[in-house]
């Protein structure tokens, strides 16, 4: 049994598998980070700090003669979006229903991801997580209005990177704003501009929730590291007569090991 407790839950195998199904669809377009910076796990639930490969020193050891240091971690932060299911709807999803009413589980996959993705890219106090945006020592692009200049804006990002060495490829995480901007915009000639970004990139656009304007980053490898403790995993809470009340769950370190290697892009 593991800690999700789900063999506990009034849900048959078909349902469970029902309900994976429709988070992993929500979640895969949703956690734009993941496809930007270097993955890493999942490497379990017990899985509880992260190696800086660092030390700090220790005063007055324990005896003479001595010198004393402690290694320096980065604890993993969990996050848990509780939900509630119908238990009516998961019956009628047993007898075959195409249409079983997953918006509560739809709208905690969408809360999860904007979390993940505000904290990876603007940071979170309280989980001690610098965001890639705030460590990031470059002057913030001002994207404006007109989408139309958004290549300049773009190349301009690139340019800085490539000044002080920071080889591309280079992908946009785009918030949902700006993102629909682009899509809808063409340029002169009928020539989309999300295409035209993507050749200046020479990598991806991602829709990214959580972000605020968007960001430029390398995706050379190495330079912003997230640590997977356990991986978005749908969990049981408890039951009664109505409703079974569930949760998603992760547990993640993220770093930023270049602060150089991305350029934020303020709306």
């Amino acid at each position: 049994m593991s800690h999700l407790l789900r063999e506990h839950a009034p849900i048959t195998e078909a349902g469970w598998s029902r309900v994976d199904d429709e988070a992993r669809e929500r979640l895969t377009p949703a956690l734009a980070a993941r496809r930007l910076i270097d993955f890493s796990g999942p490497h379990g639930w017990q899985h509880s700090a992260t190696n800086l490969g660092r030390v700090e020193r220790v005063t007055k050891p324990p005896g003479g003669g001595l010198d004393a240091a402690q290694r320096r971690v980065l604890p993993l932060v969990e996050l848990r979006a509780p939900f509630t299911m119908s238990r009516s709807e998961l019956a009628d999803g047993d007898r075959g229903a195409e249409d079983v009413d997953f918006a509560p589980l739809d709208d905690a996959a969408r809360r999860l991801a904007v979390a993940e993705n505000t904290a990876v890219f603007h940071g979170w106090k309280g989980g001690a997580i610098t965001g890639i945006s705030q460590a990031s020592p470059h002057d913030a692009v001002a994207l404006g209005t007109d989408c139309e200049r958004y290549p300049r804006h773009v190349a301009k990002a690139v340019q800085a990177l490539l000044e002080i060495g920071i080889d591309g490829p280079y992908g946009l995480a785009l918030g949902p704003e700006t993102y629909s901007l682009v899509l809808e915009t063409t340029e002169h000639g009928g020539y989309p501009l999300l295409e035209h970004l993507r050749k200046i990139l020479d990598g991806p656009l991602v829709w990214a929730p959580g972000v605020s304007g968007a960001v430029v980053v390398s995706l050379r490898g190495g330079d912003f590291l997230f640590e997977s403790g356990q991986d978005v995993s749908v969990g049981y809470d408890r039951h009664d007569a109505d409703a079974v009340h569930l949760y998603l769950e992760e547990s993640f370190s993220f770093r930023v090991v270049t602060p150089d290697a991305a350029v934020p892009l303020t709306a």
